[in-house]
């Protein structure tokens, strides 16, 4: 059978059993760069971080490729793989900066002159606004309203139960409009 007419799982199957990177694996990166690198860009925002995470994102795919157990389908399992990668390189590199740019940010605000909210720049605020959410609850929120991720499919990528995504979902977007009232509501 050809490597395009096979599905995902067998061609994981077929990579698990490649000494190296084998047209099996080829194929798989083929299928989910565009995928992988967008859930980095989604997650990270910016394209630089994007493009090294969703590279570490295959590195770890090919070192780990014998260990798809097919639980899950194989997109469940290498989006839950760029998640992770995702989060891990956010709090690695971000910290420092994301205090640092939060503290600036209210000392700014608070020096300025209330005035009413501009509807107009909400979209641009949106990636700031998440930014009050923890990693993985920002992780979750993207994947469901950018990404259009079913509950199921979050539930099997952060390894919680469906009802338990839709709590956190639910929390989330609960933080955000207390905290941005105007802008949510």
């Amino acid at each position: 059978m050809e490597v395009t007419e096979q599905t995902d799982e067998q061609l994981a199957a077929e990579a698990a059993r490649e000494g190296s990177d084998g047209p099996a694996f080829v194929a798989l990166v083929e299928r989910f760069r565009q995928r992988v690198w967008r859930i980095c860009y989604r997650l990270l925002n910016n394209e630089q971080d994007a493009n090294d995470a969703a590279q570490e994102v295959f590195v770890r795919l090919f070192l780990n490729r014998t260990k798809f157990a097919g639980r899950s389908k194989y997109a469940t399992w290498v989006h839950a793989i760029a998640v992770r990668t995702c989060l891990t390189l956010r709090r690695s590199r971000g910290r420092r900066q994301r205090h640092e740019d939060t503290t600036s940010d209210e000392q700014w605000e608070q020096q300025q002159p209330s005035r009413e909210p501009n509807t107009a720049g909400l979209s641009l605020d949106l990636m700031h606004m998440l930014e009050i959410l923890d990693e993985e609850d920002r992780a979750m929120l993207i994947l469901k309203y950018a990404e259009n991720y079913d509950y199921e499919e979050l539930a099997a990528i952060f390894e919680l139960s469906v009802s338990a995504c839709k709590m956190r979902l639910s929390r989330a977007r609960e933080k955000l409009q207390k905290r941005f009232p105007d802008q949510t509501s």
